[in-house]
């Protein structure tokens, strides 16, 4: 099912998600299954580079020469090999080979395969380690090279190394606890009662990170009683910047997803405000609803809809809006690691409209003294400060804020020096981008 899934995602060269629901979630795998063929997806992806300079330096045929699926078998294989320390080397090479074999694949491309990867099995001891392995003029970071490039010139040589290490690890998960009903320390309490090991989060007061939890969210304790939402601490320490929540007034989440900002806000904001929501994807629309009501945030008005229809239609006007808007997900390339590879340089434009759409529809529904956060889970300037700066031009009534002071301590270093908050993944969270835009009053 992996080889099947990156075979068609390389044909496709669409979102990998769908692609992973289709052949692995629906297959009809046991649960355990399923999560190693999604964990041999995302891993050849993490490490698609360092993979195939290992099947260069063992094959006689060029890749460019071979089929899509006898490179993604290849590195399927490789992958087990060489990151994989539960899987013996002969499970790794005989179940590969068993692939081509149910693809029907002519004899001497199966002895070929069976080949190659019983040469890495032989010398894998030889080999560098994954960072350590050069290609070309310099290291194999796993990451195309015209964004290793830009963050290069953005970040420097040793940042973008950091960013791309933490790129190629698997994620651990992080929740947010939901106060209303529980805080961090009883959750804790509660998790290690049932046999699993959390611990606080670095930068958000309400964070737990589990250590080394690879089963179903649902099967946590305390999941279907809504006392946590998985989100990642970047995400969570953006919603803080609309505050301060030090009185009554109405709230929007502009671009509400799957609801674990807004959840989060109806925990923060003044016991006598009103928070709304709006989502224009049904789909998203209708587990937004199902986070709500599973995080008890049962007052919370919701949307389907697009926000420039709300904003036409709606009479209110808001003390803080939250537009996390759509973007090219550069951040976030560590959960989604076919990120890397399906976007292009020139796809960070595309995205440009849609966001000073939004910022537009947004500034509009501000009332006088409001404030109105921009968020992306992208760390490049083309969505972030340019977005920022080209909005600014045209709105003389807003101005930046620094985000500094409505951050917890642990988080003040994150602002970059125009006071925005910038974390990349080299900080150990998802790279994100808020602006705090401040409406004269």
């Amino acid at each position: 099912m992996a080889v099947l899934c990156l075979t068609a995602w390389e044909r496709k060269k669409e979102p990998l998600a769908p692609l992973v629901d289709t052949f692995i979630h629906r297959s009809g795998l046991p649960a355990l299954d399923r999560h190693l063929a999604v964990n041999l997806v995302h891993g050849v992806l993490r490490r698609m580079q360092s993979l195939d300079t290992v099947i260069t330096k063992f094959s006689k045929f060029p890749l460019n020469k071979m089929k899509t699926l006898t490179i993604m078998a290849l590195r399927v294989g490789v992958f087990q090999i060489i990151f994989l320390d539960r899987i013996p080397e002969s499970a790794a090479v005989n179940e590969t080979v068993n692939v081509m074999k149910m693809e029907n694949q002519p004899r001497w491309l199966v002895n070929f395969v069976n080949g190659v990867l019983r040469s890495v099995a032989r010398n894998q001891d030889r080999l560098p380690e994954p960072m350590g392995m050069e290609k070309g003029t310099g290291p194999v970071l796993d990451h195309p090279d015209w964004l290793v490039s830009r963050w290069q010139a953005m970040y420097g040589e040793s940042v973008t190394r950091e960013i791309c290490r933490v790129n190629n690890s698997e994620p651990l998960l992080t929740l947010r606890v939901n106060t209303r009903h529980v805080d961090p320390g009883e959750l804790t309490e509660l998790f290690r009662q049932k046999g699993f090991v959390s611990r606080p989060g670095k930068y958000a007061p309400d964070s737990l990170v589990l250590e080394g939890y690879t089963g179903p969210v649902t099967d946590l304790p305390g999941y279907e009683d809504g006392l946590f939402h998985i989100q990642d601490e970047a995400a969570q320490l953006v919603s803080f910047l609309l505050g301060p929540f030090d009185g009554p007034g109405d709230y929007l989440d502009g671009c509400a997803g799957l609801g674990g900002k807004t959840c989060q806000l109806d925990q923060m904001i003044h016991p006598g405000a009103s928070l709304y929501a709006v989502e224009p994807s049904s789909q998203r629309f209708r587990l937004l609803k199902e986070n709500c009501q599973r995080m008890h945030s049962n007052e919370i008005s919701i949307f389907n809809e697009k926000l420039d229809a709300f904003a036409a239609a709606t009479k209110h006007r808001f003390r803080g809006i939250l537009i996390d808007a759509p973007c090219s997900g550069t951040g976030v390339i560590r959960r989604h690691p076919d990120i890397r590879w399906n976007r292009r340089e020139k796809d960070l434009l595309s995205y440009r409209q849609k966001q000073l759409e939004l910022l537009e529809q947004g500034g509009e529904l501000v009332t006088p003294g409001g404030v109105m956060v921009y968020a992306t889970c992208s760390i490049e300037p083309e969505e972030n400060g340019e977005i920022v700066a080209s909005f600014l031009r045209k709105h003389k009534d807003f101005t930046v804020s620094d985000c500094r002071q409505y951050l917890p301590d642990t988080a003040v270093h994150l602002v970059s020096g125009d006071g925005f908050f910038a974390p990349t993944p080299a900080d150990g969270m998802d790279g994100f981008f808020g602006a705090r835009l401040l409406r004269a009053g």
